[in-house]
């Protein structure tokens, strides 16, 4: 990349099963006001461009960013909005500087679970000619996908259910997160089945919340933070909608978009140069299925990855160390709280879920059915 993109600071509300006392709105505003404590900066003066990313099925309206401006102060400036994963909007706040045309861009997204059935949602991104009338929600298209995986490569359910044990009791250190638990593996296994082999605690719960990360070029990077976070590599795949286009024990997308940002990266061993991994798993099986997918495995060994212990906290290579979306984190927001979890690890301001002298990770957003598309981008610590 011809300059360097920071990230100065990032903000995250509380994320919890309900929000009724918070419009969208207020949701946004809150991570803002963080933001602009944190760094001492101006709406106003300082901020060139304002990205979003909200769903207007999931908002219960058109232009699902109409709120937001008010409390982004995206008023007679530019302001975009990006519809699908988090992860998304900060790659395209990247691109905006790197466009030369912008300094400081302020990314947030929003999303409120509750409001809604997620069910009837996440039926209408379903190809609307052969499945959609079939009922099909991401629900029943992952327990496809677990199924076949699992049955290709020998996966087991305990093997899946490591993660959601992993992932829950890292959330214990984390004060966002919505869902933390000291779970067994018989707790995920005995838990109310959803859809085989999927139990309830197998999946993401429903949540609410926002998150904000804010951006700006190397030279004001630098003045605004003497921690700034380098987005050194980025990388994105789309792959067919169609569900029997695809072979669903694989992640091509995944691959692909992996390989993008490490090339841009300069990384060509990433189970030796990365520290960590934050990674969006909207079901258990998705974390074994995706550290295939981002190199850190071979095809089919995300299960022997998960028994080494290697994803632990303790572990050569943690993955999720703030719980992930297991523990609770909005669709939309997903991705971006992401981003924001490395970016503070690689500040050292995780806490009790700090990983040991972290300079090097991966941020993991998806969006679409059975991980359709994905955005990977490669975070390194930086300094003055």
């Amino acid at each position: 990349m011809p300059q360097r993109v920071g990230i100065v600071a990032v903000a995250q509300t509380k994320y919890e099963a309900a929000k009724p006392r918070q419009h969208l709105s207020d949701l946004v505003l809150e991570v803002t006001d963080k933001i602009l404590e944190e760094t001492g900066i101006s709406l106003i003066d300082d901020v060139d461009s304002v990205v979003s990313c909200s769903q207007d099925h999931w908002d219960g309206r058109t232009i699902s960013s109409m709120p937001i401006p008010d409390v982004t102060g995206s008023h007679l400036r530019d302001e975009s909005k990006v519809a699908g994963d988090g992860a998304y909007a900060v790659l395209y706040g990247m691109m905006h500087i790197l466009s030369g045309h912008h300094d400081i861009v302020l990314v947030v997204s929003h999303c409120s679970e509750s409001q809604t059935d997620g069910r009837i949602i996440e039926n209408c991104a379903i190809d609307h000619i052969y499945h959609r009338m079939l009922g099909l929600d991401f629900l029943s298209c992952a327990a496809m996908q677990a199924n076949r995986y699992m049955h290709k490569y020998g996966i087991s359910r305990e093997q899946c259910a490591k993660v959601v044990v992993k992932n829950r009791g890292n959330a214990k250190n984390n004060p966002y997160a919505q869902a933390p638990a000291k779970l067994s593996l018989e707790d995920v296994l005995n838990s109310s089945m959803l859809a085989f082999p999927i139990t309830a605690l197998d999946a993401k719960p429903a949540s609410d919340g926002a998150c904000a990360i804010l951006l700006a070029k190397e030279d004001k990077a630098k003045k605004l933070t003497d921690k700034p976070v380098w987005i050194k590599g980025v990388g994105n795949c789309y792959d067919a909608h169609f569900l029997g286009d695809r072979d669903l024990s694989a992640c091509d997308s995944l691959v692909s978009a992996s390989k993008r940002a490490y090339e841009m990266a300069s990384i060509t061993n990433p189970g030796k140069e990365i520290d960590l991994v934050e990674m969006s798993e909207m079901f258990s099986y998705q974390e074994l299925l995706w550290m295939e997918g981002l190199g850190f495995c071979d095809r089919g060994e995300g299960g022997h990855l998960i028994d080494s212990g290697t994803t632990q906290m303790e572990g050569n290579l943690p993955v999720n160390p703030s719980g992930g979306l297991l523990s609770g984190v909005p669709v939309t927001v997903a991705g971006m709280s992401r981003v924001a979890e490395a970016a503070l690890q690689l500040q050292g301001k995780c806490g009790d879920r700090q990983v040991p002298e972290a300079k090097i990770a991966i941020a993991h957003g998806t969006a679409g059915v059975c991980g359709q598309m994905h955005c990977v981008l490669v975070l390194e610590k930086g300094g003055k």
